[in-house]
């Protein structure tokens, strides 16, 4: 059983369900429409929604939009630790930040302090396209033991400042590539894994691709929050119909201790 950590209420890990989420493509900086768009992802039944936060204008939208949400909200920040403090005490109740891009070891513990004050998890974002150049050049391309080396990498910076309530995700737009990190990091830690497939296309195409990788792991019991990145509407990522499908794969996923390791590897294709 992985780590448990909380979301704005919702459990994840720890053998809690696994949790759907999704992520708005409204600005930030728009409140109005970004605060219609998570309304319609509650309606649909996603749970938790991630915004991203650019630049302190997005800041500030996103504390507006927060003070409304029926959902928690994620600040997804890329490079500007200043973002994720502002995020933070601006009512997010998770950040996402690859701790490699956001400056040095002083900016991560900046990061840290607020978060871990106000009981903020982190996600560590891992992407196979945006791995370090010395990842890429020691396994020549991103690889499943990249994206894993490079996890553990992050993690020991946020643990170095006594900070372990962290999510981890591992994404590649390769399902094979995705599925192996997950099992391979599944192996060696207990952090909760956020799961999906990204850049998976359309909704036909990304259902296809998302269901291939998300489904294989969550037949291992691997996976303990899911997105289905589609470039469509993203409150499609988070529709009725997803959420039925993986609900019953939580029905199954909860059982399939009972069965035997022989028929579980017949049954996971990937």
């Amino acid at each position: 059983m992985t780590r448990q950590i909380i979301v704005g209420g919702v459990p994840i890990g720890g053998g809690a369900p696994v949790a759907i989420q999704s992520m708005l493509n409204t600005k930030t900086t728009d409140v109005a429409a970004s605060l219609e768009q998570i309304r319609k992802l509650h309606t649909a039944g996603c749970q938790i929604a991630r915004l991203a936060v650019q630049n302190m204008e997005a800041a500030r939208g996103f504390a507006e939009i927060a003070k409304e949400s029926p959902l928690p909200l994620v600040a997804d920040i890329h490079f500007d630790y200043k973002l994720a403090i502002a995020a933070a005490e601006g009512g997010a109740s998770k950040i996402r930040i690859n701790p490699g891009n956001i400056g040095g070891e002083d900016r991560v513990k900046a990061v840290v302090d607020v978060c871990k004050a106000r009981n903020i998890p982190i996600r560590i974002g891992v992407n196979g396209g945006s791995l370090d150049k010395k990842l890429l050049e020691k396994y020549g391309h991103p690889t499943a033991e990249a994206l894993v080396e490079s996890a553990f990498e992050h993690i020991a910076l946020l643990e170095k400042y006594d900070f372990h309530d962290t999510c981890v995700s591992m994404k590649s737009s390769t399902v094979p590539t995705m599925v192996a990190a997950c099992r391979l990091f599944r192996s060696k830690c207990d952090y909760p894994l956020h799961i999906g497939v990204t850049e998976t296309g359309p909704v036909k195409q990304g259902l296809m691709k998302s269901a291939m990788g998300i489904g294989a792991l969550l037949l291992d019991g691997i996976g303990d929050t899911i997105r289905v990145s589609l470039t469509d509407d993203p409150v499609e990522e988070g529709c009725p119909g997803i959420i039925e499908i993986f609900s019953e794969f939580r029905f199954f996923c909860s059982n399939i201790k009972n069965i035997p390791d022989a028929l579980r590897s017949q049954c996971v294709p990937l």
